[in-house]
Parts: structure tokens; sequence; C-alpha cells
């Protein structure tokens, strides 16, 4: 049974930069598309990036492009969101989530088998 463990959130000033980690245990990531969700309060849950099993296809919303980077590291089993140039927009909690799927992307929360419990960015100054 996979797990997620999402670490790496806290408060951080307008401009600033956080580095999110997912950390997986119980089989491998390099099988599964992982998805960077969040979900602010009174909003739905949305998908914010995400990255396929090859590594070679990636999403990011729009409201994160050029300022959010997707990655796995393999060998720590490990997939990081690196934020940068933060807004108080981007407050929220953020969850990674693992699917099953093979070289694709995903961005439909439904999608996804698995979830981490969360990590609470705060964006404020």
């Amino acid at each position: 049974q996979l797990q997620l463990v999402e670490s790496g959130g806290g408060l951080v000033q307008p401009g600033g930069s956080l580095r999110l980690s997912c950390a997986g245990s119980g089989n491998s990531l390099t099988y599964y598309a992982i998805g960077w969700f969040r979900q602010a309060p009174g909003k739905e849950r949305e998908a914010v990036s995400c990255i396929s099993t090859n590594d070679e296809n990636t999403y990011y919303a729009d409201s994160v492009k050029g300022r959010f980077t997707i990655s796995r590291d393999r060998a720590k089993n490990t997939v990081h969101l690196q934020m940068t140039r933060l807004d108080p927009e981007d407050t929220a909690v953020y969850y990674c989530a693992a699917a099953y799927l093979d070289s694709v992307v995903v961005v439909a929360p439904g999608v996804y088998d698995y979830w981490g419990q969360g990590t609470q960015v705060t964006v404020s100054s």
C-alpha cells in the first residue's frame, strides 16, 4: 500500500519561496503519476501541477506557470514542488496524490488513488 507524506509547508512572506516534498513509502513512486493539489478555505480542490511516470509530461495551472516547478527524485522516492514568487492567493493546504497511470498527467482529483495528509502554506506579510 502506497503512503504519501507531504512536508515543507509553512508561513512565508509575499515574494518568497518554499519547496514542498511528497515522500512515498510502501511502493515506488516511479509507477505513479503524481499531482500536487491545493484547497483554500471555501474553495474546491484544484490541480496545481502534475508529472507523468516518465517525467516527460508535466502540467501547471495557469496561476502558477513560471513560478512553480515540479520534479521527481527517484533515488529518494520523492516528488518536489518548488514554489517561487509566492502570493497570498497561493495560501492553501497543499496535497500530493498518486495515480497508477503510465506516461500521462492527470488533473482530475477523482482519478488519483492515494493522497497525503496535506501541508499548510500561508503567504502573508
